[in-house]
């Protein structure tokens, strides 16, 4: 039970970490996956890109197919709406941060 909790908890971090990159800069799958990976998340593709499709199909992401060395990559970007998620997101966040590791009320 508690294994399922902090996974369904590291699913909204990753999202929020999605979203921040691809408001940074555009992003896909192999290179957000390693980006993932140095903040100590360990996903597979087929974790992934489910996220990132939802996050598409929700209207959080816009995507783009470019050819990169011959081979099509899809390259998302956040979106307005993504961006009020995220910026909505991170208020949560800081609250959350200054409640639970800085003892704040």
């Amino acid at each position: 039970m508690a294994e399922d909790l902090l996974r369904h908890f590291f699913g909204g971090f990753v999202r929020m970490h999605v979203l921040y990159h691809a408001a940074k800069e555009p992003v896909w799958g192999v290179a957000i996956m390693a980006e993932l990976k140095r903040h100590g998340y360990r996903l597979t593709p087929g974790t992934l890109y489910p996220i990132l499709h939802q996050l598409e199909a929700a209207g959080y992401l816009t995507a783009q197919i470019a050819v990169v060395s011959g081979k099509r990559r899809k390259n998302y970007r956040i979106t307005k709406a993504g961006r009020k998620l995220l910026n909505d997101a991170s208020g949560k966040l800081h609250e959350l941060i200054s409640e639970v590791l800085e003892g704040g009320t």
